[in-house]
């Protein structure tokens, strides 16, 4: 198992949360839109903080040597289900056709002002 880590995505200093594990051939990784270097939620637009989750989730890919090209599951959190559209957009820009299984799920509440996450499965 080898944890990866980058500086061009957001670090949880003090916090048991690391960026990504590599296991095998599978990548596991979440990202909030959180951004890398001052550690705070980008906006209050949920198309906006999907696009730095993503921007994030890049970066962490490619610091595995993967891309969003290879991503075979992800799992989207949002706290008003409404935004669903807004992150669908944004989505379909990083993840490309076949897109790979995915759910969404409306919670309550995510840390801070977030009302995005995303986590994902990727080939290595």
């Amino acid at each position: 198992m080898e944890h990866i880590e980058t500086d061009a995505a957001p670090s949880f200093d003090g916090l048991p949360i690391g960026q990504a594990t590599k296991h095998g051939n599978s990548i596991y990784l979440a990202q909030s839109p959180r951004d890398p270097e001052t550690g705070e939620v980008v906006s209050h637009d949920p198309g906006e903080q999907t696009e730095q989750i993503f921007e994030n989730i890049e970066a962490i890919l490619s610091a595995a040597d993967s891309s969003c090209e290879e991503i075979v599951k992800a799992t989207v959190y949002v706290t008003d289900i409404d935004d669903l559209g807004a992150v669908n957009e944004v989505y379909g820009e990083y993840v490309g056709e076949p897109f790979p299984a995915r759910c969404a799920v409306e919670v309550d509440n995510l840390a801070g002002d977030i009302k995005v996450e995303i986590d994902i499965v990727a080939a290595a």
